[in-house]
């Protein structure tokens, strides 16, 4: 069940008053008011930082998010549907979703060096096996009916996808796409930190290694916001879109 809209009016505000009244209270520079913060994000805008670096850092982020769906419905659905293949792959699918993203980060760097298409790797590794197991599951739970009822009718394959497989993979995706952003985006962070010289995890990093409290709050809530926005204007429409046949069903059951 979803909080109703209005929690956020009134819990965010409360967040904000309250770290305005503790930073105000301890006056340390490790904790800036919000209005230190704004100014440290107003001056990044009005110098440009900010929008290039955010810009390097939501290309990664939608590339390696491409890749990695793409690599990972594929495998799932595979997976979810071949009993050999399951079993092939269900190990090494075992094996990366425990391997930490750290450790695939740091070893892409040392054999490919700090090259983009090293941090876009690392990322997409980290990503495919919780895609695959996500769509695995939901090629798995595909009705057998429809199955039958596709063959009866001698479906051909594209009218077989597109008919019969991904309206019931789709909540699948859906869970999948929410979740890959969120990972995704972390991760991406953490890549540039290590190891690019542009994108918002790098400027977190400069910033850390001055205690630039400010512009790390502020590069961090503004690309916050960028995928928060994402989430209201185009995830959250298509759950809905998603998931509105079972509210259907329900109605008519």
């Amino acid at each position: 069940m979803k909080p109703p809209r209005w929690a956020y009016w009134i819990m965010l505000p409360l967040a904000v008053a309250l770290w305005a009244a503790i930073a105000a209270l301890l006056e340390t520079p490790l904790l800036p008011t919000p209005s230190a913060v704004l100014g440290a994000l107003w001056q990044s805008l009005q110098s440009g930082e900010l929008q290039q670096h955010l810009g390097v850092t939501l290309r990664r982020v939608l590339i390696s998010f491409v890749l990695a769906m793409l690599l990972g419905a594929l495998l799932g659905v595979w997976m979810g549907r071949s009993a050999l293949a399951n079993a092939l792959f269900d190990p090494l699918l075992v094996l990366f979703l425990n391997l930490p993203a750290l450790v695939t980060i740091i070893l892409l760097y040392v054999w490919f060096g700090l090259v983009e298409a090293a941090a876009v790797l690392a990322v997409v590794i980290n990503k495919v096996p919780n895609v695959a197991v996500t769509l695995r599951e939901g090629a798995r739970s595909l009705d057998p009916r429809l199955e039958q009822m596709a063959q009866v009718y001698a479906f051909s394959r594209w009218q077989r996808l597109a008919d019969v497989w991904l309206p019931q993979l789709f909540p699948y995706l859906m869970a999948a796409t929410r979740g890959g952003l969120a990972l995704i985006w972390k991760i991406v962070l953490v890549v540039e930190l290590l190891g690019r010289s542009d994108g918002i995890g790098f400027q977190l990093h400069m910033a850390f290694q001055v205690f630039d409290v400010a512009s790390i709050l502020a590069y961090s809530l503004a690309f916050i916001a960028v995928v928060q926005a994402i989430e209201l204007a185009l995830l959250q429409p298509l759950e809905r879109r998603a998931s509105r046949w079972r509210d259907v069903g329900a109605q008519h059951a």
